[in-house]
């Protein structure tokens, strides 16, 4: 399972290097995340939200000799339109990591005992979670984070395609509020949305992340 450090190396190919960023395998099929998430939605979301916004970076910057890393964190004062291709890429290739076939459940390992010490328990931390998500006012992303300053996780709502990269904070997992990422199954109910992605989330890859 990659980590984190991984989604920002050479190693990885889509993330560094010359231009053309490239649209990043999924780990899993289409319809591995079924019937949580449905193979629909991946072609969807994968194979036309996500592969479009690939597709216009290099349209928009044929000359970049940046890593996808550099440019979610240059881009953002002077270049906006790229910058949200580039967070996007970044954050949906991040949200496709963070879930697994078979995954879910209460939370293993670390970040079991990171959550117990920031929470108190598993349930307060999924309650607290799932509001933030919930009513985060329209496009976004909520985010699982660590604070290198202070050690400690915390919880981070950011709006369209902002990443907390920018504000030097750590990703652990991440859940994609836009519409597109449930429209198909869910319809406008992203509770429902977002309940079935608890049952996906892949522990062993925020575990990676601390």
């Amino acid at each position: 399972m990659r980590s984190l450090a991984s989604l920002g190396v050479a190693k990885r190919g889509f993330t560094s290097g010359p231009k053309p960023i490239v649209l990043p395998p999924l780990p899993y099929d289409l319809a591995a995340l079924a019937p949580h998430i449905s193979q629909e939605t991946l072609q969807y979301h994968y194979g036309k939200h996500h592969a479009g916004y690939v597709t216009k970076i290099n349209v928009n910057l044929p000359k970049n000799d940046k890593d996808l890393v550099t440019l979610v964190k240059t881009l953002k004062d002077s270049d906006n339109k790229n910058y949200n291709l580039a967070a996007q890429i970044w954050n949906h290739t991040f949200y496709w990591e963070g879930m697994k076939p078979n995954g879910g459940g209460e939370a293993k390992g670390k970040i079991a005992e990171e959550i117990e010490k920031n929470w108190g328990n598993f349930k307060n931390f999924k309650d607290e979670f799932t509001t933030q998500a919930s009513t985060l006012f329209g496009s976004g992303w909520q985010w699982l984070v660590k604070d290198p300053k202070t050690g400690k996780l915390k919880l981070v709502g950011t709006s369209n395609a902002d990443c907390p990269l920018n504000d030097g904070l750590v990703p652990i997992l991440t859940c994609d509020v836009w519409e597109h990422a449930y429209y198909i199954d869910a319809r406008h109910d992203r509770a429902k949305y977002i309940e079935a992605w608890w049952k996906l989330v892949n522990w062993e890859f925020a575990n990676k992340n601390l």
